[in-house]
């Protein structure tokens, strides 16, 4: 039984949220390709390389397409031609983890769960409460 799975439904928005996101995985899982960690993060290997594979405390040089469920785009490097560099320690857990199993010049898409994003709070008016983000990553560097 995943995390998500344990976790009580909460009711107005925040629970129409979490019911979506907690359905949406229940379909995703059964994608092929689509495989999920013991914490609940669903992943897809687009393109795998052969290489290095960051740590929790390295910066990393990647290209990111981050989406809510209903399509919104929340950042797009690919569009903007311009690579973020990032921390994988300051990054959400659901990243943290998905990251470290990336080798260099891979590209993975993954899907994270509420509970390993921003959870019951989301981010003002950016990311509702309970929301499942959705990452199309490739990993471009290990700085």
């Amino acid at each position: 039984m995943g995390r998500r799975e344990k976790k009580s439904r909460n009711k107005g928005s925040a629970g129409n949220n979490r019911k979506t996101g907690e359905d949406f995985l229940s379909l995703n899982i059964q994608k092929e390709g689509v495989f999920e960690t013991d914490s609940g993060l669903q992943c897809l290997i687009v393109e795998e390389k052969q290489g290095a594979k960051p740590g929790m405390f390295d910066t990393v040089l990647i290209h990111q397409r981050a989406l809510l469920l209903d399509g919104k785009i929340l950042e797009d490097t690919y569009r903007q031609n311009r690579p973020d560099e990032v921390k994988i320690e300051e990054l959400i857990e659901g990243l943290q983890e998905g990251l470290q199993m990336m080798c260099v010049g891979s590209r993975y898409k993954f899907w994270v769960p509420a509970d390993l994003a921003w959870g019951k709070k989301g981010t003002g008016n950016k990311i509702p409460p309970n929301a499942v983000l959705s990452f199309d990553i490739r990993l471009v560097e290990i700085l």
